[in-house]
């Protein structure tokens, strides 16, 4: 008899192509439902396939030679990447927009990574790609979402309220006074999927992180640690990136006398 302790399934290019075409239920349901997301969930399909497994080619190759500055390399141009992104997600631009977001997802995102490698994990070397750059991209991954989300909320706020916001400052508010139930409201749109998210952990949903371990054959007691770590890490990172983000779009909307500018 076998033990499970010892079982370790590895996936072939056919189970791959196994699990892909289970997207055919969700072409035929978005056709019969008239969705109109066949040509978005074809091209997700593809992207999905290509970006993994280019990056797994990439990853391999970087593993294998544990080199400081290709490591480096390779985390600028995630943070660079997840910059984009969390500016691409808001809807009203302004100039400035990407600096704002690229600071907000690289400040917050490095100071919980480096803590996470040099206090917490204490990796030696600190840039062993093995825990650097898992660790950086989740944590990439979920800052952006809510970073764009405290953008789009506040940005929008400051377009439909800017009566209310005039009308304070003309009483005699200061600009921070004027503007923040604004800002407190849309960092707590941000944090709102992290929170649930943290509520749910291990009752409701097993986390990919503790999953994928799970299923590598690691021991589950240490995917559960790992599992914790992490969304402790997330929920930093995101409450970090969701009020810097708030304060640099703040400061985007009043000049330096204090005067609320029109979006």
């Amino acid at each position: 008899m076998s033990s499970t302790d010892d079982m370790q399934i590895f996936l072939t290019y056919g189970d791959i192509a196994l699990a892909s075409s289970l997207i055919i239920i969700v072409l035929i349901l978005s056709w019969r439902l008239r969705l109109t997301l066949t040509k978005t969930l074809l091209t997700a399909a593809v992207r999905t396939i290509v970006q993994l497994s280019f990056i797994g080619l990439i990853l391999a190759w970087i593993f294998a030679r544990e080199q400081w500055y290709e490591v480096l390399l390779i985390l600028t141009i995630m943070t660079l990447i997840a910059g984009g992104a969390a500016k691409n997600r808001v809807k009203r631009s302004y100039k400035g927009l990407f600096i704002d977001t690229l600071l907000a997802v690289s400040l917050s995102a490095v100071l919980v990574t480096s803590i996470a490698i040099f206090v917490i994990l204490r990796v030696q070397p600190w840039y062993t790609p093995q825990f650097v750059i898992p660790i950086l991209g989740l944590i990439l991954g979920n800052s952006l979402t809510a970073i764009s989300l405290t953008s789009n909320q506040l940005i929008e706020a400051f377009h439909e309220q800017q009566g209310r916001i005039e009308m304070m400052l003309s009483l005699s508010a200061r600009p921070f006074e004027a503007v923040h139930e604004q800002i407190r409201a849309a960092i707590i749109n941000g944090m709102t999927p992290t929170l649930n998210s943290m509520l749910v952990v291990g009752i409701v949903s097993l986390p990919g992180m503790m999953t994928g371990q799970i299923l590598a054959g690691a021991d589950p007691t240490q995917a559960v640690r790992y599992q914790i770590v992490t969304m402790f890490l997330i929920c930093v990172s995101s409450t970090l990136g969701c009020t810097i983000s708030a304060l640099l779009i703040y400061r985007r909307f009043f000049n330096k006398n204090e005067q609320f500018l029109s979006p």
